[in-house]
């Protein structure tokens, strides 16, 4: 595997993508896009013009948060994004996305709601 050099550990290797553009998966879930503008030893970032990036399917809806400050341990994943690379993705508006994601959950309800709507059926009968 060839390294760069030097190589930089852990938090520190951040540095060489301040100022560009970033994907961040957060530990609950959420995408952050933005731009990197500084970072410490505990991996705590600074982003600017930020959105937050939700999926359904093969569409996306983005949301401005504006500045944001990450506590490191937050971040489960943190990389640079090609614009140039196409993804297949249609970028729709809030209220588009909305309406999408009311059918996608109509059609496949997430696995806790199936459960209570099971217990509450039993505790019927």
């Amino acid at each position: 595997m060839d390294l760069p050099d030097p190589y930089l550990p852990g938090a520190i290797s951040l540095f060489e993508q301040l100022d560009k553009k970033l994907l961040v998966v957060l530990r609950d879930g959420r995408k952050l896009i933005g731009f990197l503008r500084s970072i410490d030893q505990f991996a705590n970032l600074i982003l600017e013009d930020v959105v937050e990036r939700t999926f359904v399917e093969k569409y996306f809806c983005e949301t401005g948060q504006g500045f944001m400050l990450i506590r490191g341990e937050n971040v489960e994943l943190a990389g640079e994004i090609d614009d140039s690379i196409p993804t297949g993705l249609t970028q729709v508006s809030p209220e588009e996305f909305r309406r999408i994601e009311d059918e996608y959950l109509a059609k496949n309800p997430p696995k806790f709601l199936k459960r209570q709507a099971e217990k509450t059926e039993e505790h019927e009968a």
